[in-house]
């Protein structure tokens, strides 16, 4: 895996954020063999990014599991950029710390905790976790609130740990009705330089992040799907042809429907197996499985994307030699 010093040309791309494939078994035990087609199917794609966090439901992993997990991402070959994620809580993080150390993984994301906290307090514990990780910081904005109620003063405390080097990057992944319109991205972008932001919620606002605002790559979870087509969006995206990126983008939003009504991570998890990509598993507690009826519903969806059109929509005209 990539051990070397985080660029800025590192963040211009595009990062999946994979389902973690379980075994079907009493303790739903993790499987390498079934991960590993998974990350061969991202990679085909032209993937070399990956971000395990919330879609691989990170904030219910065991500490045996998540030491196997380490395991396995550090052994991906040198040109993989792999990110493990860590905590959401405090104490939960110290303890993964110790973990992480021996890896030397170039930066590990803090997922975003909803336990009482305000700004001060998680600067002192981010500060804390990266000493003791001996790791740089992916910072995950979700929510205006994810760094307390004041968010002037949270947004202070991003811009610090951006500044003194403690954070490489910055998923992004405030919803908006219009992405295009972000008083909140704004006032980071004014502490923070735009090369350092990561959109961090798909393809749905993708186009419109990188356009308007400048952001120099996407995270997704369809992607895994279908990592082709995220890739040639991405690419067109640079090249300025953006009606070709938003007609690739509408072939992911069938799925991205699905994923907001009934649970990005789930639905993703379950996608992938439906497509024929890895047989991820069982899911587990605290997140139930999608009952027959949705599963009869994601079914044709995922297989669509998959075979890279949306649900009755025609795949658009690519740039002939774009990545495949």
């Amino acid at each position: 895996m990539k051990t070397t010093p985080i660029t800025s040309a590192d963040l211009n791309g595009v990062f999946p954020v994979p389902p973690l494939a379980r075994k079907s078994d009493p303790r739903r035990t993790i499987s390498i063999a079934e991960n590993e087609r998974l990350l061969e199917h991202m990679a085909a794609g032209g993937l070399r990014r990956f971000l395990y966090g919330g879609n691989a439901f990170l904030y219910h992993i065991t500490l045996s599991e998540y030491e196997q997990l380490l395991e396995w991402l550090s052994g991906a070959p040198d040109d993989f950029w792999m990110i493990p994620s860590a905590g959401p809580s405090f104490g939960r993080a110290m303890d993964q710390a110790p973990l992480l150390r021996p890896y030397r993984f170039p930066a590990v994301m803090l997922l975003p905790s909803g336990d009482p906290r305000d700004a001060a307090g998680l600067e002192r514990g981010l500060r804390e976790f990266a000493a003791e990780a001996e790791t740089r910081l992916v910072l995950y904005l979700k929510e205006e609130n994810n760094f307390g109620a004041d968010a002037e003063a949270g947004l202070d405390v991003v811009a610090r740990l951006v500044d003194e080097g403690i954070c490489a990057f910055i998923k992004y992944a405030v919803v908006r009705r219009d992405p295009a319109v972000d008083p909140y991205l704004e006032a980071l972008l004014r502490r923070v330089d735009r090369s350092l932001l990561v959109s961090g919620i798909g393809e749905r606002p993708a186009v419109v992040h990188m356009q308007e605002w400048g952001l120099p790559g996407f995270t997704t979870g369809s992607g895994c799907v279908q990592p082709r087509l995220s890739q040639a969006l991405f690419e067109a995206c640079v090249r300025g042809e953006y009606k070709t990126a938003e007609e690739i983008r509408q072939l992911f939003l069938p799925l991205e429907d699905l994923r907001d009504a009934w649970g990005p991570a789930r639905v993703l998890h379950h996608a992938t197996e439906l497509a024929g990509i890895a047989e991820t598993g069982s899911i587990p507690p605290f997140i139930s499985p999608l009952p027959a009826d949705q599963l009869e519903t994601l079914a044709p969806v995922a297989r669509d994307l998959f075979a890279g059109q949306g649900a009755g929509q025609p795949q658009p005209s690519l740039r002939a030699g774009a990545r495949s």
